[in-house]
């Protein structure tokens, strides 16, 4: 597995090996020995366990998040997208960072195989690029509502390029309202 920390090294890209021939190919999506000497390797502390799997399928357009879950039960997040193409958007919210407000962002997709490694501390969004695009997550604690937080997807201080190429992005009602990260209750 290849491990490429991005412009905010705890945000970490994973590419894992895909070894093909004329019947299909095969990957190993996760392997923890894998995941924990990738992440030690660049310096980087050892997530909790994975405690929960989440699927989600959406239209082109779909725009969710910026989602993150408060301690108790903070959440790191190892995510993919399993069938079309996703723009994968972290942003810094841990409190004294020197990155704090920042973000990247990677393109996911079915045929790339990329992952993102995003550390507890992270608001989470993406916007799904193509129709019936999969987007498949581990966390390394539970949802818990009373926990949940979130930021505007289109605050300008953040100033997140997301690529919708004119297009006006496809919202749950609480996505529209999220306030802005100066605004958020962290």
């Amino acid at each position: 597995m290849k491990f490429t920390q991005t412009a905010i090294p705890d945000v970490v890209v994973i590419e894992p090996p895909v070894f093909g021939d004329a019947r299909g190919w095969f990957m190993e999506s996760f392997n923890q020995p894998k995941f924990m000497a990738g992440l030690a390797e660049l310096g980087l502390p050892a997530p909790r366990p994975f405690l929960q799997d989440n699927h989600s399928c959406s239209q082109a357009g779909v725009l969710r998040g910026l989602h993150f879950q408060r301690a108790p039960h903070a959440q790191g997040k190892l995510v993919r997208v399993t069938k079309g193409r996703a723009f994968d958007v972290a942003v810094d919210i841990r409190a004294g960072s020197a990155t704090f407000g920042q973000w990247v962002g990677v393109e996911l997709s079915a045929e790339n195989n990329k992952q993102l490694w995003l550390p507890e501390g992270f608001a989470h969004g993406f916007v799904a690029l193509e129709d019936d695009t999969h987007f498949l997550y581990k966390t390394t604690d539970v949802y818990a509502k009373d926990c949940e937080g979130s930021i505007a997807w289109n605050d300008p201080e953040i100033g997140i390029e997301w690529p919708l190429e004119g297009l006006p992005p496809q919202l749950a009602a609480k996505d529209e309202q999220a306030p802005l990260l100066k605004q958020a209750a962290l």
